[in-house]
């Protein structure tokens, strides 16, 4: 099977997403106040086992631009959300490769032993990092069951080749051995995939997923878009439309239906003194999607200003919550 690329798209007006306030147009652009933090994600750090060629966050196992989290400053925030009655249902935990991090497994056994019954979602590749971890995984797993705590494995295509490409020769086998031991093993355990790679709809990738799931015996419902997520591609180079607060009557939507409006990402910058929280898991970089260094500060409503905001939530659908 060969895989196409399909044609270049025009490149990004330069005169978009200047204006936190207004479009390139003058049209108000829209903003996205919290409506409930119900997922509350931690960065554990950017660096990672592997390189792949379209990381939207640019780990690798040279990037440390953002730094590990300690089980401590993930106790403080989760500590302030029940403080401020925060609805947090669910806590998630993403990189670089968060199994990198060793404090990792103290993070998810904080988050598991909390009063709220909390779900802990740990986005992965499941591969050498993960390995070296089964025994605190199982651990894990006879302390608190495995319907609370989910592993959400990366794979770009359910094609080796294709998968490769993105992340290096063998990857794909090293992945599927972690995701395989997952699910013999019965933890929950979702996929995460990409859209944008081929030409095939996407009722052609979720077929080529349930078989490659079938044939590994991994209990995941292709069809389903949680257990199965495809995510649209992020090239913020890509022209896309801006939004704006017409916008949401025109295309049907509200506010509270894209990423922000329910939640929060900590990070910890490289030199600095103490940990910050960001308006999303796609902008950890930006200076402008950064709220303060509490979720209390982080509360205030966030304008819409980025291609990713466009192309990623408002438009493609996607979400990184479960």
């Amino acid at each position: 099977m060969s895989f196409r690329s399909h044609p270049r798209p025009r490149p990004l007006d330069p005169a978009k997403f200047r204006d936190p306030l207004r479009t390139a147009k003058g049209e108000p652009r829209a903003r996205v106040p919290l409506a409930a933090l119900r997922t509350l994600w931690f960065n554990t750090g950017t660096l990672c086992n592997i390189t792949c060629q379209h990381c939207y966050i640019e780990s690798s196992p040279r990037n440390d631009r953002l730094i590990y989290l300690s089980a401590e400053e993930v106790a403080a925030f989760l500590d302030e959300a029940e403080a401020l009655g925060a609805p947090v249902e669910t806590v998630g935990f993403t990189g670089g490769e968060p199994f990198m991090n060793r404090a990792l497994p103290a993070m998810l056994a904080d988050v598991l032993s909390r009063p709220r019954r909390l779900i802990a979602v740990v986005l992965t590749n499941a591969m050498a990092p993960l390995w070296q971890k089964r025994a605190a995984l199982l651990s894990l797993r006879h302390r608190f069951g495995a319907e609370r705590l989910i592993l959400r494995v990366s794979l770009d295509h359910y094609r080796a080749e294709r998968h490769d490409l993105e992340r290096g020769r063998g990857s794909f086998a090293k992945s599927m051995q972690g995701l395989a031991w997952l699910a013999r093993e019965g933890f929950t355990v979702h996929v995460a995939a990409r859209a944008g790679f081929t030409e095939e709809t996407e009722d052609a990738l979720r077929e080529g997923f349930a078989r490659l799931f079938h044939d590994h015996a991994i209990p995941i419902d292709a069809q389903d878009p949680i257990a199965l997520t495809l995510f649209p591609e992020m090239d913020p180079t890509i022209d896309v439309p801006e939004i704006t607060q017409a916008c949401w009557s025109i295309l049907g939507k509200s506010p509270t239906s894209v990423m922000c409006a329910t939640s929060r990402m900590v990070v910890k910058r490289k030199g600095a003194e103490r940990p910050a929280v960001v308006a999303c898991t796609l902008l950890p970089y930006d200076p402008q999607f950064e709220l303060g260094a509490t979720l209390a500060d982080a509360s205030r409503p966030v304008p819409l200003n980025h291609p990713h905001c466009a192309k990623f939530c408002v438009l493609g659908g996607g979400a990184c919550s479960r």
